[in-house]
């Protein structure tokens, strides 16, 4: 079964793809790239954090980059956590999370005098999948994920008929995001009740392509993460539908995300900005700016995800342009 593997990994200069991209647009005579190459921008844009957020950003710095070819921009994956320790740490201007920041990193951040504005900018839906030849679990409960996930469950639920006394008597292969996940944060408060409380004995990566190769690969194998990377390997992979509040079951869809729905996994995704690097860095300004443009809410689509209304992004904007600092306590 064949299934996509996203690049994880986009710390090299995105400036030389844009090069090669301009090189190609040259070539075939199409004039937009070569009067793009004017902006005047230069220097560099370190840009870390959330794996779920990552294809928003890629979709964005590739786009930003063919405009601004002279920026070194790039962006790493350690999950939303990890991130935060390099942010706080001064060594990034731009944090990635599927999250928001914990009191916890922002006195870490305080006391390194890093001062950031929470910026939320796209919706995202946690995803449950699991195998396609998996032809019994349809819909699950949360009370059902709870059984499946919690920390008491560890190395006693390890069969599908454990879950429920109409699967089959088959291994239970969990696949999920590490520790260091934004997506595992969110996850374990809505499943378990609190945030990081999971079982231990499962395959663990802040690379979400493990999960996907994981789960496409076994037929008795669960696991999640976000959206997107289901949309771009949903030949290969099932999602299951989830019980909402109201006692239907849901598919995860842009439609449902968007509405609400699709609860409660449904969440937006953020992404840090330090203060200092967008006022002092026109770079890392005008990259920010660029994704809070309307105009490139397709390329947010284009990544899989759910880009917000006009009103909630003029919001977000209203963030960056009033310099309110930490993070919307609501």
């Amino acid at each position: 079964m064949a299934f996509k593997i996203r690049s994880i990994r986009f710390a090299y200069s995105v400036s030389m793809a844009a090069l090669l991209a301009s090189l190609t647009a040259c070539a075939s005579g199409t004039p937009k790239d070569a009067a793009s190459s004017d902006s005047g921008l230069s220097g560099n844009i370190l840009v870390d954090g959330s794996s779920t957020v990552f294809p928003i950003s890629e979709a964005m710095g590739e786009e930003f980059n063919i405009a601004n070819p002279d920026v070194e921009l790039a962006i790493g994956v350690s999950g939303s956590g990890g991130g935060f320790k390099k942010f706080c740490a001064g060594e990034t201007d731009v944090s990635n999370a599927s999250r928001q920041i914990k009191d916890s990193e922002i006195d870490v951040c305080t006391a390194a005098g890093i001062d950031f504005i929470e910026v939320p900018i796209a919706y995202d839906g946690i995803t449950i999948v699991v195998n396609p030849t998996n032809d019994w679990a349809q819909c699950l409960t949360v009370d059902q994920l709870t059984t499946i996930w919690s920390p008491d469950s560890e190395g006693k639920i390890n069969n599908w008929n454990q879950v429920d006394k109409s699967y089959p008597d088959q291994p239970l292969d969990l696949f999920g995001p590490g520790v260091d996940s934004g997506t595992f944060d969110y996850f374990t408060d809505e499943v378990n009740g609190e945030e990081g409380a999971s079982r231990g004995d499962y395959t663990a990566s802040e690379d979400d392509n493990i999960v996907v190769t994981g789960v496409a690969s076994d037929p008795a194998a669960l696991g999640y993460f976000g959206f997107a990377y289901f949309e771009e390997n949903q030949d290969a992979l099932k999602a299951v539908e989830i019980e909402n509040k109201d006692g239907d079951c849901i598919a995860p869809s842009t439609e449902a995300i968007a509405d609400g729905t699709y609860n409660p996994m449904s969440r937006p995704l953020f992404f840090y900005v330090k203060v200092d690097s967008y006022e002092n860095k026109p770079e890392v300004k005008a990259f920010v700016d660029y994704q809070l443009d309307p105009a490139n809410g397709e390329l947010i689509s284009d990544a899989g995800y759910i880009p917000f209304p006009d009103d909630i992004l003029a919001k977000s904007k209203a963030r960056i342009e009033q310099r309110k600092l930490g993070k919307d306590p609501d």
